[in-house]
């Protein structure tokens, strides 16, 4: 007689076909994972829902941090399949801020005048977004190509941009298709993309094929010792698949014949570090790259005991969030959130924030507003609204949930304030701050 099929294997095959669940070390291969950190089941950190989808079901899946025992890495015990993440609706644009479109025009004219591309060098951008940072490449000259997987963000690239972008996933048939028409590489980048992939090993096969033989990729990423350092817990989210240091990448591109020979530290998205890689051999190794090593070997970066203190601090500012946020409450006070990041959802739903504590989020994204948060419904949803409503409405206190980009936003936010609103940055250690102090001490900070 055939066997029964139990409904638990019914279950199981199905949640086989939205994520795996990780049992080797993405870079070093090695089954030697330790979880440290736990932050619950939460929905995908970018999955706003529109209000006619609000009956469809919302997965949450479980968002836990391993540590590799024998490479260093830190990565997601549960990998969402990419094109639940990428490929429905997508709703992030690069650059909203002044700040985040000077860096990308930086990063652009630092490259090509350190790397001394000639004009009409192909620049190939992975993850390459709405083609912010490969435009800032065609002012300096570079011809340019984008390869994304999100439909909506590729159309607003070649049609509203004018950047030439392919909609897929990168590979070796992307990199082919380039290849083929365009020609190598003089340089591949990847801005806040490279922890976002799974499979590692087929994209640097990829990027190696597209490269000329002294091409340089180079990669931005928020560094992992700002994270720990700054307890940036909430740029934890389904995306985020690995959490980069040095120390393991070394030995990774070794294994692919390539080298990493210069690092470089940045202030964008709380702290990143950019990263240049080519062929062995290629690049003299610059001080910087055992510089960094060192650096996180003395910080013990890559140590179990390390990373379970961290947790333990996650906790901490899980409770003295949500004490302040009650306390508020308990006084008459109002609060709302201004932005809506992906940091931003895991800080919602680690922290059990609902509509109760958050009446909703200004954001300004055109392609978030009118819809809802993904998780915290515990009593409705936390809509996202304009920043008008922000200024409408007038609650007491607003969480600025892109704390990366708080000078920014209190700026601009100036009315919100001189009508006596006050700010609450939620990381490292939850604050209530007012904007003329808060500029105060920043514009002392700057002058050090």
């Amino acid at each position: 007689m055939p066997r029964k099929i139990k409904k638990t294997d019914i279950q199981s095959r199905a949640l086989e076909k939205l994520y795996r669940v990780a049992r080797n070390c993405r870079m070093c291969k090695s089954p030697n994972l330790a979880l440290y950190l736990d932050l619950g089941l939460t929905p995908p950190a970018d999955q706003f829902r529109a209000t006619d989808e609000l009956d469809l079901p919302e997965i949450f899946y479980p968002l836990r941090v391993l540590l590799c025992k024998n490479c260093g890495l830190s990565q997601l015990s549960h990998v969402v399949d990419p094109r639940i993440l990428y490929q429905h609706d997508y709703p992030y644009e690069q650059s909203t801020t002044k700040t985040g479109q000077s860096h990308w025009d930086s990063f652009a004219h630092s490259v090509v005048s350190e790397l001394k591309l000639k004009p009409k060098s192909l620049v190939v951008d992975i993850g390459s977004n709405v083609g912010t940072l490969l435009g800032a490449f065609k002012k300096e000259g570079m011809r340019v190509v984008g390869v994304d997987p999100a439909p909506n963000i590729v159309s607003i690239a070649n049609k509203e941009n004018g950047i030439k972008t392919l909609c897929d996933f990168f590979g070796m048939k992307s990199a082919g298709k380039i290849r083929r028409a365009e020609g190598p590489a003089s340089v591949v980048v990847g801005a806040n993309v490279f922890a976002h992939i799974d499979d590692l090993d087929e994209v640097i096969r990829a990027v190696k094929y597209l490269l000329k033989k002294d091409g340089v990729f180079i990669f931005e990423s928020p560094y992992f010792q700002h994270l720990v350092d700054n307890l940036e817990y909430d740029t934890v989210y389904h995306e985020h698949l690995s959490y980069l240091s040095l120390k393991p990448l070394v030995p990774f591109f070794a294994r692919f014949g390539l080298a990493v020979f210069t690092v470089k530290q940045t202030d964008i998205h709380g702290g990143s570090f950019r990263v240049f890689v080519g062929r062995k051999d290629a690049h003299p190794i610059d001080p910087s790259v055992l510089k960094f090593i060192r650096m996180e070997e003395s910080r013990k970066l890559h140590s179990l005991e390390t990373m379970r203190g961290f947790a333990r601090r996650v906790e901490k500012n899980r409770q003295e969030l949500i004490a302040l946020l009650e306390k508020l409450l308990s006084q008459g006070k109002t609060v709302a959130a201004v932005s809506a990041p992906a940091k931003g959802m895991t800080l919602i739903n680690y922290v059990g924030l609902t509509n109760r504590h958050i009446r909703f989020i200004s954001e300004k994204a055109r392609l978030k507003v009118g819809r809802v948060a993904p998780g915290g419904h515990a009593g409705g949803y936390i809509r996202v609204v304009s920043d008008l409503a922000l200024l409408k409405n007038r609650p007491d206190y607003a969480i600025l949930l892109a704390w990366n980009f708080s000078k920014e936003i209190i700026d601009n936010l100036k009315v919100f304030s001189d009508n006596g609103g006050k700010f609450i940055i939620p990381i490292p250690k939850p604050r209530i701050v007012d904007a003329k102090e808060y500029k105060k001490n920043d514009s002392q900070k700057n002058k050090k």
